[in-house]
């Protein structure tokens, strides 16, 4: 991406207070913008064009408030990262109706709130974009993540929709989808394992390049899509899975002895 594309562009970032969403934040910032972090605990500002807002993707109000106050701030509003988001783990039968409630109405019902309230901002802007966080999951079975694959089938059914409804009004409308990534919730599943070093191995077994994606990766991914660069990059999902969704790579051959 050519220098300062985003110089005078205003962001907004769902759960940008930590993680995927934090690394997409400094990114932006980084790269020209001006950024409103929009999480439960937002932390201090990370930057002198960042405002931090606190923000319940699971209230309405909430998040118009939200929206408002960025829009207020910034003058404008061109980009929406739609991160916000749960982790839930078990099959099918595992987790109760109130759990897979909680799940969908953070990891999708978040999105909808916040792009919702953006729309009406997006469309005064020249280089407008969504981009939602989405995973391996809705593409790839994984077990024991039923309601979260779910809630992410559903972003990515929903970022092909808002794609098609929205592209004419000059929205572009992707997701990206990260292999697991080496997040906080990550972390804490590894803490929380019977063996966390044989579960980290596993974890990195399973995607073909060997190891956890980082968050700075998913955030190069994010900026792009969300860059006037991707111009003509619409209602598509962006793979950041080291390979784990198309590659079926021959095991290693073992090292030869000495």
């Amino acid at each position: 991406m050519a220098q300062g594309q985003f110089d005078g562009l205003a962001a907004v970032v769902t759960g940008g207070g930590s993680g995927i969403g934090k690394a997409v934040a400094a990114a932006l910032l980084a790269a020209g913008a001006r950024v409103a972090v929009l999480d439960l605990q937002p932390g201090d500002p990370i930057g002198p064009q960042c405002l931090a807002l606190t923000c319940d993707v699971c209230d309405d109000e909430s998040v118009r408030a939200a929206i408002a106050a960025a829009a207020q701030e910034f003058g404008r509003l061109d980009i929406v990262i739609n991160n916000a988001g749960i982790g839930a783990q078990g099959t099918v039968e595992d987790n109760s109706d109130e759990e897979w409630r909680r799940v969908l109405d953070v990891n999708v019902l978040g999105a909808v709130r916040v792009s919702r309230a953006a729309l009406p901002h997006l469309r005064r802007s020249p280089a407008a974009a969504i981009v939602n966080t989405c995973s391996i999951a809705a593409t790839t079975g994984l077990p024991a993540r039923a309601a979260y694959s779910a809630s992410k089938g559903a972003i990515l059914a929903l970022t092909r929709a808002m794609a098609a409804d929205h592209l004419r009004e000059g929205i572009r409308v992707n997701c990206v989808n990260p292999g697991t990534a080496d997040t906080p919730w990550v972390q804490r599943l590894l803490a929380s394992a019977p063996d966390p070093a044989a579960e980290l191995a596993a974890l990195n077994a399973r995607q073909p390049h060997g190891r956890l994606v980082a968050a700075e990766e998913v955030a190069a991914a994010v900026l792009y899509l969300a860059s006037p660069a991707a111009g003509s990059t619409a209602g598509t999902m962006l793979e950041v899975d080291g390979g784990m969704h198309s590659l079926r790579l021959r095991p290693a051959e073992p090292e030869a002895q000495a």
